[in-house]
C-alpha cells in the first residue's frame, strides 16, 4: 500500500505503540562484565583512558563481583594484571595453580557461587614481552609451544572453580588442545568460550593500558586477524567449533556488526560479541566532553549489537545499563 493510503508514522506516534512493537530489546541477561584483578590489598587503580574501571585487588574485585550480581548481570570476565617483576618469557603467573586468577576465582566463588565466572585464557599479560604465546628462536610467537601452557591455564582455573575459560590468544588449534586437557583432568562441564574472530584491532589500546600487555616489540597481526576479512572469521568460526568451543565471541564488537550477523546466521551457536575498551573510551570521552548524550549512545550501540544476533555482549558498560534497564523497569 503506497502513500497516503500507509503512513508509517501511525505506529511511531507516541512512546506507548514504538514500546509495544520494538523487535529487540535489551535484557540485564544479556551482558558480561569484564574486570581486571591485580595484586594488593585494598587496591583500587583507576586508568585514565577507561574512566569508571579499575585494577583491582582481591578484596576490591569481590565488592566489585556483589554489585555485579546485585544488579542482575549473570558474568564476568576476569584478566590477571601481575607485578611486572613477577612476569617472565613463558608467562607462567598465568597458569600458577595459586596465582592472581585462581585466587579470585575462589574468592568471588565463596561469596557469589551463582555467578558466573569466566577467566580470560591467554598469555599476554603474563608475558615479559606482552604475546599471547611462546616466542621461537626467529622471534615470532611459536603457536604449538604455547598450546599446552593455555592449557596448563586452562585447568588450573577450572581446578579454582571457574564456569567458563575463554581462550583469547588466537593461537591454531588451542580449543581442542584445552577441551582435551579440561575432559582429561575431570572438567568435561566446563565450558569454552572462543574467541574465534578476533581482529588486530586499533581499539585495544585503552585494554593494554589497564592489563599492561603491550607488546614490547612487533605486533600481533601474524596470529590475530586482519580487518579486511570476513570469510576468514567463518572459517575460524568453523574449526572453532569443530574443535568444541561453546559459545563464540566476535572481538570488537562495533565496527565488526556484519561479522557478528554473519556468524549467528551461519552457525546458529550461542554467540557473544565484545564492545572492546575503544569503543567504551570513546563514548565516555565524547559524553564528558558534552559532544554527545552518553547514556542515549552506550544503549544505541548495545542495542546495534543484540540486533546484529549477538546472544551476550561482553561490555565494560554492563553495571550502567544495568541501572538503566532496572531503572526504566521500576525496580
Amino acid at each position: 500500500m503506497e502513500f497516503p493510503g500507509y503512513r508509517h508514522r501511525r505506529l511511531r506516534q507516541n512512546e506507548t505503540w514504538r514500546r509495544a512493537l520494538r523487535e529487540h530489546r535489551l535484557s540485564t541477561d544479556d551482558f558480561v562484565f569484564p574486570m581486571f584483578v591485580t595484586e594488593g590489598k585494598g587496591v583500587r587503580n583507576s586508568i585514565e583512558s577507561m574512566p569508571g574501571i579499575y585494577q583491582l585487588s582481591i578484596d576490591q574485585a569481590v565488592e566489585e563481583a556483589r554489585e555485579v550480581e546485585e544488579l542482575g548481570i549473570p558474568a564476568v570476565l576476569l584478566f590477571g594484571v601481575p607485578e611486572e617483576s613477577k612476569k617472565d618469557e613463558k608467562g607462567s603467573p598465568g597458569y600458577d595453580p595459586e596465582g592472581i586468577i585462581p585466587q579470585a576465582i575462589r574468592a568471588i566463588k565463596e561469596v557469589c557461587p551463582d555467578l558466573l565466572i569466566w577467566a580470560d585464557v591467554c598469555l599476554c599479560e603474563y608475558t615479559s614481552h606482552g604475546h599471547c604465546g611462546v616466542l621461537g628462536t626467529n622471534g615470532d610467537v611459536d603457536n604449538d609451544a604455547t598450546l599446552p601452557l593455555l592449557s596448563e591455564m586452562a585447568v588450573a582455573y577450572a581446578d579454582a572453580g571457574v564456569d567458563a575459560v575463554a581462550p583469547s590468544d588466537m593461537m591454531d588449534g588451542r580449543v581442542g588442545t584445552i577441551r582435551k586437557m579440561l575432559d582429561d583432568n575431570g572438567h568435561s562441564l566446563v565450558p569454552i568460550i572462543s574467541y574465534a574472530a578476533k581482529y588486530c584491532s586499533s581499539y585495544y589500546g585503552p585494554f593494554r593500558d589497564i592489563a599492561n600487555s603491550c607488546p614490547s616489540a612487533g605486533d600481533r597481526k601474524g596470529y590475530q586477524m586482519d580487518p579486511s576479512n570476513i570469510d576468514e572469521a567463518v572459517r575460524e568460526v568453523a574449526q572453532d567449533i569443530t574443535e568444541g568451543a561453546d559459545i563464540i565471541i566476535v572481538k570488537p564488537a562495533g565496527s565488526y556488526l556484519d561479522v557478528v550477523s554473519r556468524v549467528k546466521e551461519n552457525f546458529g551457536v550461542p554467540t557473544a560479541a565484545y564492545q572492546v575498551s575503544g569503543e567504551y573510551s570513546m563514548i565516555k570521552a565524547a559524553g564528558q566532553n558534552g559532544w554527545l548524550d552518553q547514556e542515549a549512545v552506550m544503549t544505541e550501540s548495545l542495542l546495534a549489537i543484540k540486533r546484529a544476533g549477538a546472544d551476550l555482549i561482553i561490555t565494560y558498560f554492563a553495571k550502567e545499563i544495568a541501572r538503566k534497564l532496572q531503572g526504566s523497569s521500576g525496580n
